[in-house]
C-alpha cells in the first residue's frame, strides 16, 4: 500500500495567512492537536496546540515557528517508508505530496496500522492486536483475564496516545497464540473497539527489517 492510499480526506491544511484562533478552532472540530500548514499548494510544516494555546489569536500562522517540515513524504513511497519517517522525526503526522511536489494530504498513525493487515507477510513469536478506548476505560487486568479465559497470554503490551483524540489510547498487544479469533470475540462482547490485527506465523528473511521497524514503532 502506497502513502497515497492512506491520506486522511477528514484533516485540513492550514494556510500561513490563517489565524491562531483558527487554528485552534479546527483542532477543536476535528478533535486533533496538529495541523499541517500550507503555502502556494506547499507543505511548510506543522502547527500544534502547544504553541498557540497561550498566544494572541489574532496573530497568524506565519508568526509562529513551525515543525516537522521533514515530515513529508511522496504519494508513492511505501507505508513502511511513512513509519519510518514518524519514527525518525517523532511525528503523529506526515505529510503527502503529489508528483508535482504539491501538498496532496497527511497521514495519521491511525491510518498507517489498517495498511498492516494487507501485507503478505507472516510474523513470528506471537500475534498482535490493537485495540482503541478511552483512558478511563483502559484496565489491563481485564483485557488479561478475557485473554486468559481463552487460553492465551499477554507477553507483551503498549499504550500511546491517540494523535486524533486526546481523550483516546491505542494498546497494542502481543499474545501467544496464532488463531485470535476466540479473543476478539470476547474482547467485542465486552465493547472493546480492535482496530488492527496481525497473524502470527514465521517472518521471511526479507521481510525482517521492515517487521522489526514495525515492532519498534508499537514499542513491542
Amino acid at each position: 500500500m502506497v502513502a497515497g492510499a492512506l491520506i486522511n480526506q477528514m484533516i485540513p491544511p492550514l494556510q500561513l495567512s490563517d489565524t491562531a484562533g483558527i487554528a485552534l478552532s479546527w483542532m477543536e472540530e476535528f478533535r486533533c492537536n496538529q495541523l499541517p500548514v500550507v503555502e502556494k499548494e506547499k507543505f511548510i510544516g506543522f502547527i500544534s496546540e502547544d504553541l498557540l494555546k497561550q498566544a494572541n489569536t489574532e496573530l497568524q500562522l506565519r508568526d509562529f515557528k513551525l515543525f516537522g517540515a521533514d515530515g513529508l513524504t511522496s504519494s508513492e513511497s511505501h507505508f513502511y517508508e511513512v513509519i519510518k519517517l514518524s519514527e525518525k522525526h517523532h511525528l503523529p503526522l506526515i505529510a503527502v505530496e503529489n508528483s508535482a511536489g504539491n501538498y496532496a494530504g497527511v497521514i495519521t498513525i491511525s491510518d498507517v496500522l489498517p495498511g498492516i493487515l494487507n501485507i503478505n507477510t507472516n510474523f513470528a513469536h506471537g500475534s498482535i492486536l490493537v485495540l482503541s478506548m478511552e483512558l478511563i476505560s483502559y484496565s489491563l487486568s481485564e483485557i488479561s483475564r478475557f485473554v486468559e479465559e481463552n487460553n492465551a497470554k499477554i507477553i507483551s503490551a503498549s499504550v500511546t496516545e491517540d494523535p486524533l483524540d486526546k481523550t483516546k489510547i491505542r494498546l497494542a498487544i502481543k499474545i501467544n497464540q496464532s488463531d485470535l479469533t476466540r479473543i476478539i470475540a470476547t474482547l467485542e462482547r465486552f465493547e472493546y473497539r480492535i482496530v488492527a490485527r496481525y497473524d502470527d506465523t514465521r517472518v521471511s528473511d526479507p521481510d525482517r527489517d521492515r517487521y522489526d521497524l514495525l515492532m519498534r514503532y508499537l514499542n513491542i
